[in-house]
């Protein structure tokens, strides 16, 4: 059934080309061109556009960006520095624990973050988002203050920093993806990359940080620490998070944004790049040590890729903004593809593993800034946060299996026995692999979008 609408809002959409478009009796998508059947799927496209028309591109948004920056400090820095916690775990309290079963722990937690992607945006819409952030950070910090008394049972180390820590994240993912998008249009690759910039500076800090307190107080009382810190510093900040547009009638998926070959290539590129975003910072300190490096310069190697990832998270925000979203996704994910396969293997000593640290970092940093920034510029503030979600969930096996496959290779090939990095080699070219395959569904995307390579897509 056509709906009909005044010329004004077609006057207020041509300010705004990353919204959808409405002209006379007809409403449609300019960028996902994905729902054109029933009239639920226009209606939703309707109100988005309502939504998107008043998008204020700063104002209270950058106290909502600082806010969403600082609670992604705490959660990306526990997922980023879980390299130094395995490392010096498997060395003490867990000696007989094998390098994938302990890494299962740090992937459990990431895995349900992204299974229950969607269960995540509904509980933020029917709770609001100020208490989604505040259940999120207060689950998190509990987990990690709890986590100080399981360190030497893998079971409580699943349930800690695996469920639980997962549970308390999925809700602050959730909210830090969907929040810019209600208070940016033209900025908003801009403002994800310093929501985003929050969780490298966190990585970065913890894995310094972590280090020392493990040195100076043991493994115990340095996840305790981690917790306090978070419940303190992360509560505030969650309290300060306002919608602008509170969206509790949007639908729980929308399985035609699939008719869309753009966005079922994005969907598929990123759940195929999962499988290898943290093979590099779980497996750096174990190489490390290996070709005969210490533990600190491992911690250290470790600190510099997370902050690279800060890097990348900062500048490729401004380069969705100027050379669009897909082509910027594209260019990371080939850096990302050509240091695993032409550097990593070969880095047998610390000035090549220093130079893939810091390439693959900045890739790896700007993944989780331009795919947000993709959907949000296909489908509008109104309906991202299904297409997030729906894109997410499919991370759940590359969350889950993806560091440890690499684990099981490297069992396969008693790496940790060995004093070179010839026997990581099979873990690195699967790991290279499939961030090779998913730069090629982002270069899919890219086509079916607009074949002219040139233009600003």
């Amino acid at each position: 059934m056509p709906i009909s609408t005044t010329t004004v809002v077609e006057i207020e959409l041509q300010s705004n080309p990353r919204v959808q478009r409405t002209t006379g009796d007809n409403v449609t998508n300019s960028s996902a061109g994905d729902d054109q059947s029933g009239n639920r799927g226009v209606e939703s496209e309707s109100e988005s556009a309502n939504v998107a028309t008043a998008v204020p591109d700063g104002g209270y948004g950058w106290i909502v960006v600082f806010s969403c920056s600082v609670i992604t400090f705490h959660f990306n820095g526990l997922t980023g520095s879980w390299g130094v916690l395995q490392s010096h775990l498997l060395e003490s309290d867990l000696q007989g624990v094998s390098t994938s079963t302990i890494t299962f722990v740090g992937t459990l937690a990431l895995s349900l973050v992204v299974a229950f992607g969607l269960v995540g945006n509904r509980l933020a819409q029917l709770m609001g988002a100020r208490m989604s952030a505040l259940a999120g950070v207060a689950i998190l910090g509990l987990a990690e203050i709890i986590s100080g008394s399981t360190t030497s049972h893998i079971g409580g180390l699943f349930g800690t920093s695996g469920v639980m820590a997962g549970i308390g994240t999925c809700f602050l993912y959730s909210v830090t993806n969907s929040l810019p998008t209600q208070y940016f249009s033209s900025k908003l690759g801009t403002a994800n990359g310093l929501v985003k910039l929050g969780g490298g500076i966190g990585a970065t800090v913890f894995a310094i940080v972590l280090e020392v307190l493990i040195q100076e107080v043991g493994i115990g009382w340095t996840f305790r620490i981690l917790g306090f810190i978070t419940l303190s510093t992360g509560l505030p900040a969650a309290w300060l998070i306002k919608e602008r547009a509170p969206s509790r009638n949007t639908p729980f998926f929308e399985l035609s944004m699939f008719r869309n070959p753009a966005y079922t290539a994005i969907a598929i590129a990123a759940a195929l790049a999962t499988f290898t975003l943290f093979a590099p910072p779980y497996f750096l300190p174990i190489i490390a040590h290996s070709v005969g490096l210490s533990s600190s310069t491992g911690a250290g190697l470790v600190a510099g890729f997370n902050a690279c990832t800060a890097v990348g998270r900062l500048i490729s925000g401004p380069a969705c903004d100027k050379l669009g979203s897909i082509n910027t996704f594209l260019i990371m994910m080939a850096l990302s593809a050509i240091s695993m396969l032409a550097i990593w293997p070969f880095s047998n000593n610390l000035g090549l593993l220093v130079v893939f640290a810091m390439l693959n970092g900045v890739a790896n940093g700007s993944f989780f800034v331009t795919m947000p920034t993709v959907l949000a510029t296909m489908f509008g503030p109104g309906r991202a946060p299904v297409a997030m979600g729906q894109a997410i969930t499919g991370w759940t096996v590359g969350y889950l299996m993806g560091a440890p496959i690499a684990g099981y290779l490297l069992q396969a090939t008693s790496a940790d026995k060995s004093g070179s990095i010839d026997p990581y080699r099979p873990a690195i070219f699967y790991a290279g692999g499939m961030a090779l395959l998913s730069c090629v569904f982002v270069l899919l995307a890219r086509l079916a979008t607009d074949r002219k390579l040139l233009k600003r897509v």
